[in-house]
């Protein structure tokens, strides 16, 4: 199902799961590069800058009445760094939000990596699904952000260009490896 693609809003989406009468969506690339947080401060998922962008400005400007009206508030759950034991943070309820290591991992292929670690490198998840986690911005393969902490609390969890995941992530604040790609639960 990761394949199928659909429009909502100005952007192209992939279907990632489908349950009962709703799908997980993901943008099927980068919308625009942006921080995690606007300052170098620890910082979770519930109180960090892309996340009220992402749940008031983009919410209210790129999407019409009827299809906010599709979709779903989340109980958004924000785990430790499953490596590094870094706090992620209390639940959240979001229209938007950013994916988490382990969705990311579950959704793309589980090479069991995230529970059992790289034996090569306690940074990364390297492994044979990472063609599948690749995002373009345009022509150009991105870094993009997960919702989840990285190796502290002052660095969040990503994606890099070639597709493997980045468990110590960067420093919130680092723009250039701040690629968005927003999620979110949309009824059927």
């Amino acid at each position: 199902m990761a394949d199928e693609l659909l429009k909502l809003g100005p952007y192209r989406w992939i279907v990632l799961r489908q349950t009962g009468d709703a799908m997980l969506l993901v943008t099927s690339g980068i919308i625009e590069q942006r921080a995690y947080h606007g300052s170098k401060v620890p910082v979770t998922w519930e109180t960090c800058t892309v996340r009220r962008y992402l749940n008031e400005e983009l919410w209210r400007e790129a999407f019409s009445y009827n299809e906010r009206q599709r979709v779903l508030l989340t109980c958004v759950e924000n785990a430790d760094n499953q490596w590094f034991n870094t706090p992620g943070g209390n639940e959240t309820e979001d229209r938007l939000f950013l994916l988490s290591l382990a969705e990311v991992v579950t959704l793309f292929g589980d090479s069991g990596q995230l529970v059992g670690k790289n034996p090569r490198s306690k940074l990364f998840i390297n492994d044979s699904f990472k063609q599948g986690r690749i995002a373009m911005r345009g022509a150009t393969r991105a870094h993009w952000w997960l919702r989840s902490p990285g190796l502290r609390e002052t660095c969040a969890a990503d994606v890099f260009p070639g597709g493997a995941v980045h468990v110590g992530g960067h420093h919130v604040t680092n723009v250039a490896m701040g690629g968005i790609r927003p999620a979110l639960w949309l009824r059927v």
